[in-house]
Parts: structure tokens; sequence; C-alpha cells
């Protein structure tokens, strides 16, 4: 069972990201704040929900939060300032993007740099402990993963409609056969 809030007196985000661990494509962050008694069944973090519930998920969310954003950082700023730089100006934009201001941040994994002044609490595993972050993980999922699929029309030999970039055998073997195009992360040196 989620918890709804790690503390009630200030206003609380829940941020997390989608695609670090990626071979190409940007890097998602959301930022959802929730209402008080916010529910929904399905809600976990997202790698434990099947994709149709995402999708549900992803309509709750969005017509339930108080305020949600979500924002990218590109392969060419990731292969500028490496992945883990990368995450966090992800969440940083997608905090600026609230209509709401938040009081209090709730960060999915070990490493944060504060952003303007905001106190915050770094949850690892967070998007399976608060529900505010769960929110925020199925939301970069979700946008990730259609980002990935309009890719793919592009360059299907990559077959990102299924693997969204991430290092699989499928991938790999195209890299082998293909090389890399301009969506690949060249920091990551991949290897076919």
């Amino acid at each position: 069972m989620l918890q709804l809030f790690y503390q009630v007196k200030l206003i609380e985000a829940g941020c997390d990201e989608a695609g670090r661990g990626c071979y190409a494509g940007p890097v998602f962050a959301a930022a959802v704040i929730l209402p008080e008694k916010f529910y929904h069944p399905l809600l976990n973090d997202s790698k434990q929900v099947k994709e149709k519930d995402r999708c549900l998920l992803r309509e709750f969310i969005e017509n339930n939060a108080l305020s949600y954003s979500v924002a990218m950082i590109d392969e060419k700023e990731i292969d500028k300032i490496n992945i883990l730089q990368a995450s966090i100006k992800a969440m940083h934009k997608a905090i600026e993007g609230l209509t709401l201001l938040p009081q209090f941040l709730l960060i999915d994994g070990n490493r944060f740099k504060k952003h303007k002044n905001i106190p915050y609490e770094c949850i690892i595993k967070g998007d399976g402990k608060y529900a505010s972050i769960a929110a925020a993980s199925i939301l970069a999922k979700t946008y990730r993963d259609e980002f990935m699929q309009e890719l793919h029309f592009q360059y299907p030999e990559y077959a990102w409609n299924k693997n969204k970039g991430y290092g699989t055998l499928t991938h790999r073997k195209a890299i082998e056969a293909f090389g890399l195009c301009k969506h690949h992360r060249k920091s990551f040196k991949i290897q076919p």
C-alpha cells in the first residue's frame, strides 16, 4: 500500500524520471502534487504496472492531480552533462512547470541537487512507497514511451516501439547492423 504523503504540513510534490538507462532518446521526468484522499488501486511504480494500465493511470493522474508537469532532456545534452545531471535537470524543469508551488519535494532515488531552496527527501525505490512518486513515474514513463513510439516511425530498424531505446538484444543487433543514429547516446560508449 502506497503512502499518500511523506509529511502533511507542506505542499508536497513527488518526482521521478524515466529512461535513465536507455541507449537512445531523451530522459523524461515528472513532478506531481496530489490532493488529499487521492487513490487508485492500480497505482504503483510504473515498472510494476502493465502498459494498458499505465495509460489509464496517466489519464486518472492528469484529471485528479492538483498540479503535474513533465519535462525532458535530449540525448545531446545527456552526452554533454552526463545522465545523472540530465536526470536531475529534467526533474528541475518538471518542478518549474508546476502551476502550484511545492514547498517540499519527494525524490525517487538517492541523488538530487536542491532546487530553489525547496527542502527535499530522497527515497530509494520511492516509486513503490509514495503515491506522488509513483504518479510521477507513471507520467514520465508514458510520456517517454509515447515519444519513443514516434521516433520509431523514423527509425523502425531499432524497434523502439518495443524496446523504447533500452539495450535489448534486438536493439543491440540493430546497432550492429545499422550503426548508431543521431538519437543514440554517444557518451554511453554503446557496443553492439
